[in-house]
């Protein structure tokens, strides 16, 4: 079970793949379940408005689409992320991009794991489920 790294209609140099791939066991073990394959796609803004108009019919840009292949606790999806938007979001709350495509890759994991982000409650865990799993990753950058 592999995690495939991509770059659609991007450009975009992977930095540090084997610390996400770390970071992405980490959540799933920590959630008692075995990880199966996760594509994380990185995208244009025009491509995951589209997909978000075809898959969810949603008319509306976002950072990031999960789709979930999950069966049988084994965690397999795919992460559409809109490299704009990551990019646009990072130069909005002033923190370094990378940082910001950290926390939405981990964003997608925790999707696929079972968290939800609909209810402000919901929200408020999943932000918090960042922070730890951020800090996971950044403790393993710096080993």
């Amino acid at each position: 079970m592999a995690i495939s790294y991509n770059n659609l209609d991007v450009s975009h140099l992977w930095k540090n793949k084997r610390v996400i791939t770390k970071t992405i066991d980490t959540i799933v073990q920590n959630h008692s379940l075995k990880r199966g394959d996760i594509a994380i796609v990185l995208c244009s803004d025009d491509t995951i408005l589209s997909t978000n108009k075809q898959y969810l019919e949603h008319d509306y840009f976002t950072d990031i689409i999960t789709f979930d292949y999950c069966e049988n606790g084994v965690v397999s999806g795919d992460l559409m992320i809109s490299l704009d938007t990551v990019k646009s979001n990072a130069l909005e709350l002033d923190i370094p991009y990378l940082n910001e495509l950290h926390r939405i890759i981990i964003h997608g994991v925790l999707h696929l794991v079972g968290y939800k982000d609909k209810e402000p409650e919901q929200k408020k865990v999943m932000t918090q489920k960042e922070d730890e799993y951020l800090d996971v990753l950044s403790k393993l950058l710096l080993k």
